[in-house]
């Protein structure tokens, strides 16, 4: 089952598969460092679930729930 970004939890990590979006959003995300094969974690959620911090290449970075949702993760081996 894949997942997207926007729904790990707090402490979840996942890899890039792919984005989805248009072409602004999705070039917006690859010049933060969100594109295929990068680690990406969840740090915490906003106390209303929106926006959420990421952990991706090292920097920390802040991301809206349907911007999260366009980031496509690899399934997990287990």
């Amino acid at each position: 089952m894949q997942r997207t970004l926007d729904q790990l939890k707090i402490n979840e990590k996942g890899v890039v598969a792919s984005l989805y979006g248009n072409g602004a959003t999705q070039q917006r995300l690859l010049e933060m460092g969100v594109s295929d094969g990068a680690e990406v974690e969840v740090l915490r959620y906003a106390p209303l679930g929106d926006p959420m911090e990421i952990r991706v290449r090292g920097f920390h970075l802040s991301l809206r729930k349907a911007e999260a949702a366009l980031v496509l993760l690899e399934e997990s081996a287990g």
